[in-house]
């Protein structure tokens, strides 16, 4: 393996909301009580898909107003809140992780308090329904479904919003046990185990001394049989095949298989063509596996959607297609396009979300240290220090400061 994709590797993960999103993908299916259909009937699902998160959440809102008593409405509203923040946030793009477990070291992600109190009320609804449900029912699959539903929600928020990650992982376990009891009646359920393979996925892949803690509860996870939980769920699930099929193709980034990820992203990019995340991806996986000029190919018609003001991509900044253009050509080391990028990126950089903000200052740095520029690295590195003083990048920047940052020798 060559030090440059030994040092790229470093920033390869897979997104908090990877990890610990859990089964979110919220089904109106479930067993003998739920009619399971697929999410492209829903407009609500369609715009969620395509990033449209305002317009999913008002149609869902619209539903919860004619439905009070749907637990699973509540969900899709609370959900659509989430994601909507981590859109804004930079929280959906696995390439902007850096580290070997970015789930415990991502920055807290800012929601207005408006947004929390309604998401937390949104969580409480589900979790009373379900179990005013489940007091004259135990077994109602309906509402364990729902209620591990709301669970993998809080989950997910604990840990980006109030950065609380030992309870999110007990709402994740909460949320596994609910799924886990809907399996118990009925095992062909599929779409139930998208939580249960990504927790044997997160679990199996924290540090032991994090598995070892008692509220896990013995459970040690195991990450292939984690991904085959999803393979399964991806290929025969019904409301959750396209989250599925989505957290795939991060988790195979992370596991180092960008071959498997490319079909699956474009397969996604099709289905949900106003959704430019899909495709930005599609760049990072082909410059993963090593064809620079795929990736450029993809990025060039990201480029073009841009520009005719395609829907999903005629908001796009243009600052955003340029950093990861030069992300893409640093890692080639084509280094005067990938300045040149840069600058444009930095000088407008409160246009972008702080992450890719942070990681195009620290890029910008990088390259003026491999051109012999320090004193220039260094007013970049300082940029970072300022806008995210502590983040990891930030951390990673301060380094180079004192000792210029270098490409590793090669060791074959």
């Amino acid at each position: 393996m060559t030090a440059r994709l030994k040092e790229r590797l470093r920033y390869l993960g897979v997104c908090a909301t990877g990890f610990i999103s859990s089964a979110l993908l919220l089904s109106t299916a479930a067993l003998a009580q739920l009619k399971v259909q697929d999410p492209l009937t829903n407009p609500g699902f369609v715009h969620f898909y395509n990033n449209e998160y305002d317009e999913a959440l008002a149609f869902f809102e619209g539903q919860v107003k004619s439905h009070p008593d749907d637990a699973g409405l509540y969900n899709h509203v609370a959900q659509s809140l989430l994601y909507r923040e981590m859109l804004r946030n930079g929280a959906l793009e696995s390439q902007l992780v850096t580290g070997s477990n970015p789930f415990l070291r991502r920055q807290k992600m800012e929601i207005s308090a408006v947004d929390k109190a309604h998401f937390q009320d949104c969580i409480n609804h589900v979790i009373a329904l379900s179990q005013a449900r489940l007091k004259n029912d135990p077994h109602n699959e309906e509402a364990l479904y729902y209620l591990g539903v709301a669970h993998g929600l809080r989950a997910n928020y604990l840990f980006l919003v109030e950065k609380a990650w030992i309870d999110s992982l007990r709402e994740a376990t909460a949320a596994r046990k609910a799924n886990q009891a809907v399996l118990e009646h009925d095992p062909n359920f599929t779409d139930a185990r998208l939580l249960l393979g990504l927790d044997q996925y997160v679990v199996g892949s924290l540090p032991f001394y994090m598995r070892a803690i008692g509220f896990i509860g013995g459970f040690h996870g195991d990450r292939e049989g984690g991904i085959r939980q999803l393979e399964r769920v991806a290929n025969e699930g019904t409301m959750n095949r396209y989250d599925a099929q989505m957290l795939l193709a991060v988790i195979y980034r992370r596991e180092h298989r960008p071959q498997q990820a490319i079909p699956l992203l474009q397969d996604l990019a099709t289905i949900f063509p106003r959704n430019h995340l899909l495709r930005l991806e599609q760049v990072q996986m082909f410059s993963d596996s090593g064809d620079k000029d795929s990736a450029l190919r993809v990025l060039n018609d990201v480029e073009a959607l841009r520009r005719k003001g395609a829907p999903g991509y005629a908001n796009l900044a243009p600052e955003k297609i340029a950093y990861v253009k030069a992300n893409l050509l640093f890692w080639y080391n084509d280094l005067d396009p990938a300045l040149a990028n840069l600058k444009q990126v930095t000088q407008k950089v409160d246009d972008l979300d702080l992450n890719t903000a942070a990681m195009a200052w620290l890029r910008l740095g990088q390259v003026y240290d491999l051109r012999g520029e320090h004193d220039r690295a260094v007013k970049a590195y300082q940029e970072i220090m300022k806008a995210a003083p502590n983040s990891d990048i930030a951390s990673e920047a301060k380094g180079y400061i004192s000792n210029p940052y270098r490409r590793k020798p090669s060791n074959g």
